[in-house]
């Protein structure tokens, strides 16, 4: 049975998309039935700015087991040095004010 729940989280970042690079604002996460991906169920991920329109999205959909792996992967490139002095200083800015750059 799908739930169809979605967890909808504000970020600040970049995506590549087609044609070129674009801004990404809100990251909407959820295990459902994939479009393309060959699994029954897929934990899917969509990279939006609403403000830009449909087209401005970067979606992913991985199985279980990837998407596992790739939270141990970042957790583990989070612990880096750099990472940690940044989540430092951004932790005095929140996602999308005028203070935070991407570049």
């Amino acid at each position: 049975m799908c739930t169809w729940m979605t967890e909808q989280i504000g970020i600040a970042g970049a995506a590549r998309g087609v044609p070129d690079w674009l801004k990404v604002t809100r990251a909407n996460v959820f295990y459902d039935h994939p479009v393309s991906a060959p699994y029954d169920h897929a934990l899917i991920i969509d990279f939006v700015n609403p403000d830009a329109g449909v087209g401005a999205r970067v979606g992913i959909e991985l199985s279980a087991a990837s998407a596992r792996e790739l939270v141990r992967a970042i957790t583990a490139a989070l612990e880096s040095p750099e990472a940690q002095a940044d989540l430092a200083a951004q932790s005095r800015v929140l996602p999308g004010s005028e203070q935070e750059t991407v570049s």
